[in-house]
């Protein structure tokens, strides 16, 4: 682990290569597990906010699913999350021609519908944050349905800090990141 303001990072996220491999895993993580999305607090209103904007994206199943359980729910750990149709994908999940799942938020932030990408956490992914009182911890969520981004990464050469660099700076800042990439040099000097 190291220390960047007041995140703890884990070494995986420079150590571990990584690049999402959607021919080969179908968009699993969208539709495999037994929760949504993490949300942020403030997410939770953006999604309630955006819904009209981003519901002409959307399959059938997921509307109804966010219309009967609504834009976000509280899970099992008492976390917000995305609904879930039929307790299995995203509510906010649409599918490719080739049934790949994809987001219905980014597809209609494409098509300049919203100005919200999508959850950070999706965009984080593989990275997990958890926020405790003291610091944050970013760590890399490993995951079997993941393995075929781990080989692609690995031929490509890719860690998973530069795989998810949009996004950690849409998280911490220019500034955190660059200090990660000093400190990802430095480690891999040793």
């Amino acid at each position: 682990m190291f220390q960047i303001d007041n995140t703890l990072i884990s070494e995986e996220i420079i150590e571990s290569d990584f690049v999402c491999n959607l021919n080969a895993c179908k968009g699993a993580c969208c539709i495999d597990g037994e929760s949504g999305a993490p949300l942020e607090e403030n997410e939770t209103e953006i999604l309630v906010d955006i819904f009209k904007d981003v519901k002409p994206f959307l399959r059938p199943e997921g509307i109804a699913a966010i219309e009967a359980q609504g834009a976000f729910v509280k899970g099992e750990d008492g976390e917000w999350e995305t609904p879930l149709v039929n307790n299995s994908e995203c509510a906010y999940v649409i599918f490719s021609e080739t049934g790949i799942a994809k987001c219905g938020l980014e597809e209609a932030y494409n098509q300049g519908a919203t100005v919200w990408k999508k959850p950070i956490s999706c965009h984080l992914y593989p990275i997990r944050i958890r926020e405790y009182t003291e610091f944050t911890a970013v760590n890399y969520h490993k995951w079997e349905i993941c393995d075929p981004a781990c080989s692609l990464g690995n031929e490509l050469k890719v860690p998973i800090y530069k795989f998810v660099k949009n996004a950690l700076i849409r998280k911490f800042g220019k500034t955190w990141y660059s200090e990660l990439e000093e400190v990802a040099k430095a480690h891999k000097i040793r």
